[in-house]
C-alpha cells in the first residue's frame, strides 16, 4: 500500500512538474502580453487558442507566438479591440472601443496592419433587374481596382446578344476574353448593362436591362445569366 502511494505521489509530482516545464517554454512575442500565457503551444511558441498577460491582456487565436486570427485584446488603459488579427497586428473586420474626454467611442470596420481603414463597405447589390435569370458577384483579390462582366447563357458565353450597350460612373473601360467592364476604379461605381438577346430555346428575343452598385475596392466579377 505504501508503495502505491510513494508511486502515485511520484506520478503526480511528474505530471505536474512536465505541465510547469511546457507552460514555462511556452512563449508569446508580442510585447505587452508576454508575461504569462496559458493555452496551446506549438514548437514553444503560442499556437491556437489562448490566453496572455502581461501590461495588457489578449484572449483568443494565436499562431507562431502572436495573436492571429480572432481574438480581444485590452489594454491597460481600458481600451479593447475585438476582431481578426493577423501576425500580432489588427487585420481584417473589428471593432475598437476606447474614450475620449471620458465618452465612450467606438471604431466598427476595416483593419490593415493596426490601422482603420473605414466602416466595412456594404455588399454589392442590383438596382434594377429585367430579364436576368440570375446573377453572381465574386471578389477574387485586392490586387487590382476593376469590374469585369460576363454574360452567360446555358453555361457559356451568351453569343446571340445584340444592341449591348454598358456604362459606368468611375474608371475606364476595358476588356479580358470574354469580359467586359472598367479598370482603374474609384469605389464606389454603378454599372448598367443593357442588350437584347434570344432565350435559351432560340425562339424568341426580349430585352436585358441590369443595373448594379459595387462600393467595396477589389478585383470582381460579375456573371449574368440569361
Amino acid at each position: 500500500m505504501k508503495n502505491l502511494i510513494r508511486f502515485l505521489s511520484i506520478l503526480i509530482i511528474t505530471t505536474f512538474s512536465i505541465q510547469l516545464s511546457s507552460q514555462e517554454v511556452c512563449k508569446v512575442l508580442k510585447p505587452g502580453i508576454d508575461s504569462v500565457y496559458h493555452g496551446k503551444c506549438k514548437k514553444c511558441l503560442a499556437h491556437g487558442k489562448g490566453k496572455a498577460d502581461g501590461i495588457d491582456s489578449y484572449f483568443g487565436r494565436f499562431a507562431e507566438g502572436l495573436p492571429d486570427g480572432k481574438g480581444t485584446y485590452t489594454w491597460a488603459n481600458g481600451d479593447i479591440y475585438t476582431g481578426n488579427w493577423n501576425k500580432g497586428k489588427r487585420n481584417g473586420e473589428g471593432t475598437y472601443t476606447f474614450k475620449v474626454n471620458e465618452k465612450d467611442t467606438t471604431l466598427s470596420g476595416l483593419w490593415k496592419n493596426d490601422e482603420y481603414l473605414g466602416p466595412k463597405p456594404e455588399k454589392p447589390h442590383v438596382t434594377s433587374n429585367v430579364g436576368v435569370n440570375r446573377y453572381t458577384f465574386k471578389k477574387i483579390s485586392d490586387a487590382k481596382d476593376r469590374v469585369l462582366v460576363n454574360i452567360l447563357q446555358n453555361g457559356m458565353k451568351n453569343t446571340g446578344i445584340s444592341n449591348f450597350l454598358m456604362s459606368g460612373t468611375a474608371g475606364i473601360e476595358t476588356t479580358l476574353g470574354q469580359e467586359v467592364g472598367y479598370d482603374y476604379i474609384e469605389f464606389p461605381i454603378t454599372i448598367k448593362v443593357s442588350y437584347i438577346t434570344f432565350n435559351k430555346l432560340r425562339t424568341q428575343q426580349y430585352p436585358v436591362t441590369f443595373e448594379f452598385k459595387i462600393s467595396e475596392p477589389g478585383d470582381w466579377r460579375v456573371e449574368i445569366h440569361n
